[in-house]
C-alpha cells in the first residue's frame, strides 16, 4: 500500500498539462459541488481523478493509450468494483475543455440516476 501512495504522490508532482487544466476545473467542488481526488490509489491502480461520492473515475489519456487492451482490462476491473470510468484524451482537454466539461456534467447526471436506482 505504501508504494501505491508514494506512486500517487509522484504522479501528482509530474502531472501533464491536460491533467493540470482538468484538475483546476474540478478542484474545490467546482463541478456540482463534488469532491474529486487526483491520483487516487485503488488497490494496485492509480486513478487520475476520482469522485468517491459517485464512484466515478475520470482518466486522462495520452497517445500511449491508443488501442490499449490494458486500458480495457483496467476499466473492466474498476467496473467490477462498482466504479464507472470516463476517459478523455489529453488533446481533447487542451483544445476543448468546455466540451469536456459539458460531457462530464452529463456523465455525472447519468451516474447519479444509476446510483439512485
Amino acid at each position: 500500500m505504501k508504494s501505491n501512495v508514494a506512486r500517487a504522490r509522484r504522479l501528482r508532482r509530474n502531472e501533464t498539462e491536460a491533467e493540470r487544466q482538468l484538475w483546476n476545473a474540478l478542484r474545490n467542488g467546482k463541478l456540482d459541488g463534488l469532491r474529486f481526488r487526483r491520483q487516487h490509489p485503488v488497490g494496485p491502480l492509480t486513478l487520475d481523478f476520482y469522485c468517491e461520492a459517485l464512484r466515478l473515475c475520470v482518466e486522462v489519456d495520452g497517445g500511449q493509450h491508443a488501442d490499449s487492451t490494458k486500458d480495457e482490462l483496467r476499466t473492466a476491473r474498476l467496473n467490477a468494483l462498482g466504479i464507472e470510468v470516463v476517459r478523455y484524451w489529453n488533446n481533447e482537454i487542451l483544445a476543448n475543455l468546455d466540451g469536456v466539461w459539458t460531457h462530464l456534467q452529463g456523465a455525472i447526471q447519468r451516474r447519479r440516476r444509476t446510483l439512485a436506482g
